[in-house]
């Protein structure tokens, strides 16, 4: 039995499945056509074959643009930050107030993912 699908048989997926089924050929169980019956009457597949290339290049294109980019981010949040905390006068409550959010926040965050539900 034979599908329009063969040309667009690139997935991992398909070819484990194909494997899987040329292993167990053997052991069709007779439907009398039932099912070229119910295959042939199904809408051809909705997905262009090119959209899975375009996808994968502009999943690329950013994560090439992201690396590029990081370096310089992390040279202006480091340059920013010094500049926040050396014009500003910070106080030991002010940091003591800092670390207690800081606090709050790690042990929400923590009771929030080790929640049972």
């Amino acid at each position: 039995m034979t599908t329009e699908r063969d040309d667009v048989r690139d997935d991992w997926l398909d070819a484990m499945l194909d494997a899987d089924a040329r292993e167990r050929s053997g052991e069709y169980i007779q439907d009398d056509g039932f099912t070229a019956r119910v295959m042939s009457t199904l809408p051809a597949p909705a997905i262009p074959a090119w959209r899975k290339p375009a996808v994968l290049g502009m999943w690329g294109a950013a994560a090439a643009g992201a690396a590029l980019a990081m370096p310089q981010v992390a040279i202006d949040v480091g340059r920013e930050a010094f500049r926040l905390f050396a014009t500003q006068p910070i106080s030991l409550p002010q940091i003591a107030a800092g670390l207690v959010a800081v606090g709050f926040a790690t042990w929400a965050a923590a009771a929030y993912a080790l929640r049972s539900d």
